[in-house]
């Protein structure tokens, strides 16, 4: 599929027009429900087809953030072989206590990823979060980013961001 075709079939799949409350508090008059692009799975291969390519190289882990992220790090890592872990918002305070499911990460170059991207609040927090539990992290990875003000937080904190669409690409299906 061609990049143009794929940024037509998510427009196609998941954008809904209404009034919207995003993660930051702001209102969206156009809102993609990234749950109706990664429960599809022609489109979430195709997603991993062309965000395999922005994995930076040395990448060791790659970190699912709850919980849009963790189904477009697992097609990821079944495109690429690199394991994957699933971060959690708050590390859970029974079992294993964790913060990051799955293999450790401990002194391992570790890329975020996410699905959509509008100020970079949360990707900022887990990235610190993955930092103290001795994760390098450097790099992130997303499908839409909504606003520059995401890309414009996010390389301030140090971190190297890439996306696969911006958010107007998409509107002008």
């Amino acid at each position: 599929m061609e990049r143009i075709d794929l940024a037509k079939a998510i427009y196609n799949t998941a954008h809904l027009r209404g009034t919207f409350k995003l993660r930051s508090g702001k209102v969206s008059n156009d809102y993609f429900d990234k749950y109706l692009f990664e429960s599809n799975p022609i489109l979430l291969n195709q997603i991993a087809d062309y965000l395999s390519e922005f994995i930076p190289s040395g990448t060791e882990v790659l970190a699912g953030l709850e919980m849009g992220g963790i189904p477009i790090a697992t097609a990821l890592s079944l495109k690429t072989g690199i394991p994957a872990v699933f971060v959690r918002k708050k590390a859970k305070e029974y079992g294993t206590c964790k913060l990051a499911e799955g293999i450790d990460i401990q002194g391992k170059k570790v890329c975020i990823i996410e699905d959509v991207v509008t100020t970079g609040g949360q990707i900022l927090l887990s990235a610190q979060d993955l930092k103290e539990c001795g994760a390098i992290v450097n790099h992130v990875l997303c499908v839409i980013e909504r606003e520059q003000q995401g890309r414009d937080n996010l390389e301030r904190s140090g971190l190297e961001f890439r996306s696969l669409f911006k958010m107007e690409e998409l509107l002008v299906h």
